[in-house]
């Protein structure tokens, strides 16, 4: 995987994170979702620098092998508003002080808030398969809550871990035929690290919470992405049948916003890379450079 690429570790401020990069041009973090790490980006980052781009893949803090933050009871360290700052000083380091960002799942929660809380450094956002935590919380009914209990279930104390923990390869279904060799090797090294399970649904219990008065504050005070906004969507996962079209709730957030769906189930850049990689570099091809 990532011939070419350069890894290791990046100083983020307070911690460090894990991070594969290469190419030149315009900048570009891609930010994978749960429970994966930056290795599901391994069939569409080489296809970007491939079209002039810097790319940078990146372990989300306490995913893979970035450092974990120590939990608190509210949350705070594993919020997206911590996360974003560490990934916009790790991009710093690398040298890019301004750049787009790409989010998956969870990985586009912590893209939302890089570019609300850095418009100076976020040049454009794409989020993939996401509409805001708020925004779900705002609509939950019991259908929400059949088809994505385990946003509730991960916020409880204590028992996720637990169950996670005696048998995570049965907890998470991993394809090693899917997701190639590597990639699946270096998923099932993260989901059997306690550290790592611990941080997954910390992530989710800071959704739930400060993550989510976050949001709400923005609304409050009307802020509004000033990027460019991409949104895609897995159009065999259920986000559309759960809302219609996800750009009409975009649009309480944005003004420049464009998207549809991707042919392709929840992790698309696994699943469907050449039409992700060719969407994405669309996006970004009138990028400043």
């Amino acid at each position: 995987m990532f011939g070419g690429f350069t890894e290791g570790m990046v100083d983020a401020g307070d911690l460090s994170v894990f991070a594969r990069h290469a190419g030149n041009g315009p900048a570009v973090l891609l930010l994978h979702g749960h429970p994966r790490t930056s290795s599901t980006w391994h069939r569409v980052a080489p296809l970007m620098v491939e079209q002039g781009l810097s790319v940078v893949c990146a372990d989300l803090p306490g995913y893979g092998r970035s450092d974990k933050p120590e939990p608190t009871a509210d949350h705070a360290p594993h919020s997206k508003r911590a996360g974003a700052r560490s990934l916009v000083h790790a991009m710093e380091e690398l040298g890019h002080e301004t750049f787009a960002v790409v989010g998956h799942d969870r990985g586009s929660y912590y893209a939302l808030r890089m570019a609300l809380d850095h418009p100076e450094r976020v040049t454009r956002a794409a989020l993939l398969d996401c509409v805001p935590i708020s925004e779900h919380l705002d609509r939950a009914d019991a259908r929400f809550a059949t088809a994505w209990w385990h946003w509730f279930f991960f916020a409880q104390p204590e028992v996720p871990e637990r169950v996670i923990n005696a048998d995570p390869d049965a907890w998470y279904d991993g394809d090693p035929e899917a997701m190639d060799a590597e990639n699946f090797a270096e998923w099932r090294a993260a989901i059997h690290d306690p550290a790592v399970v611990r941080a997954m649904v910390e992530d989710y219990r800071a959704g739930l919470g400060i993550d989510a008065d976050h949001e709400r504050a923005d609304r409050a005070a009307g802020r509004r992405l000033q990027q460019p906004l991409l949104v895609l969507w897995s159009t065999r996962d259920d986000l559309e049948d759960l809302y219609g079209d996800p750009l009409l709730i975009w649009q309480n957030w944005a003004d420049d916003i464009r998207g549809g769906g991707i042919d392709s189930g929840h992790h698309m850049a696994e699943q469907a890379p050449k039409e992700l990689a060719a969407a994405l570099t669309s996006f970004l091809a009138d990028a400043p450079r």
